[in-house]
Formats: C-alpha cells, structure tokens, sequence
C-alpha cells in the first residue's frame, strides 16, 4: 500500500499550468529544501507549478529531516532494508506523479523532475522504469541505482541533465560519468553533463542556469 507523500507547492506566475517541476529533495532535507529554487526559477517559467513532496519516512534524531530510504552507510541500516525502503518510495513516487499529473491535467511530456543527491537517485531509478517519458530528468550530485540492471528495466528514455560538483565530499563526481556511461549503454540519445567548478555537494548558479536552459529546452518554453 503506497503512502501519500505531503507537498509544498508554488503556484505558476501567470496563473496557468502548463508544465510542471516535481523538486526530489536529498537524505535529510525536506520539500521545503528545494522548493525555495522556484523563485529564481519561476520569472522563467511563468506558466510552471513548482512541486516539492516531503520524502516518505523520518529520520530518527532529526526532527524535520526525511529519507526515500535508509542510507546504510549513514544510519547503520543494512542493505536489505535499504533496498525495501527504495522499492516502497519508489511505489510511492510513482502513486504521487500518476496522482498530480491527473490533478492538474498535465501529460508526462509536461513534467520535469529535478531530484538533488537522494532525490537525484529517485529521479533516475523511476523515470526510466514509467511507461510514459517525462520531459526529462535534472539530476543534481547523485547517482544512478543499480546501473547494471538499467538496460533490462528501461520503459522510457527521458531526456537527462547530469549536474556535479567537482568537490562533493559526499557523493563522489565521479558518478556523473558512471551515470552518463549507464544510460548510453541501456539506449539514451539524449544525456547532457555539466560540471560545476570549485562546487561542493550543492546547487550553484551556473549549474542552476544550465538546468533553466535545459527545463525550457524539453518543455518546449
């Protein structure tokens, strides 16, 4: 039984949804976390509903924190309740996008998803595996799940934008090449990288600016 993921959401400036953003904050975030880059975002894309779900589970110790899964690494878990809590957030993801493209009357080719670390790791697990492509995929210093088993799963080849930077202390950059290695061996044409410079495991602006581009590039803005 899927769980109903809580979102803070930003409304798009001109009033009219005709494309959406769904924020995947990282381990420990919240929504919210995200959800604040709609701002800079929006005057570009006025016609945009920004989305921002909470992850499923809490993190004990950390009040607003939350988790798509147990980090292993991290929290102690072991490897199979970190892998029963990926396949459960991932039941839910996808009950919270079916759900919010029906609510708003958008199709998938309308949809964005733009996942940061953990939420990086969401976006690039589910979207290949749903029938429907998105419009694509902005992954922000993560890494791609189990890459040896994309090329059997794959569903749908989105576009993806793979954005690193090149001094994350917490996920090494060199999971945007392992990431872009993957998706071209399982059939992806369009796989774009971006590095940024004297960047830690964040977001910075030129990273951001390229995403913008990328965002209206595939939402035909």
């Amino acid at each position: 039984m899927t769980r109903v993921l809580q979102a803070g959401r930003k409304e798009p400036q001109s009033g009219v949804t005709r494309s959406v953003v769904v924020f995947l904050h990282g381990y420990g975030a919240n929504g919210a976390d995200l959800l604040g880059l709609a701002d800079p975002l929006a005057e570009h894309l006025p016609d945009t509903l920004f989305v921002a779900p909470d992850a499923p589970e809490g993190i004990p110790g950390m009040p607003m924190g939350r988790q798509w899964f147990p980090i292993p690494w991290i929290d102690g878990s072991s490897e199979e309740e970190s892998e029963r809590g990926m396949m459960a957030a991932v039941e839910d993801l996808n009950a919270f996008l079916d759900a919010l493209m029906v609510d708003e009357d958008v199709m998938p080719e309308q949809v964005v998803l733009f996942g940061f670390s953990q939420g990086t790791m969401m976006a690039l697990h589910v979207a290949p595996r749903r029938e429907d492509a998105v419009a694509g995929v902005v992954a922000f210093s993560g890494r791609l799940l189990r890459p040896e088993m994309l090329a059997d799963e794959v569903v749908s080849r989105p576009p993806v934008l793979l954005v690193h930077g090149d001094q994350d202390d917490v996920v090494p950059p060199q999971s945007l090449p392992q990431a872009a290695e993957a998706l071209q061996e399982a059939g992806w044409q369009d796989v774009f990288a971006h590095i940024m410079k004297g960047t830690a495991h964040g977001i910075a602006p030129d990273g951001l600016s390229v995403a913008l581009a990328f965002m209206r590039d595939k939402l035909s803005l």
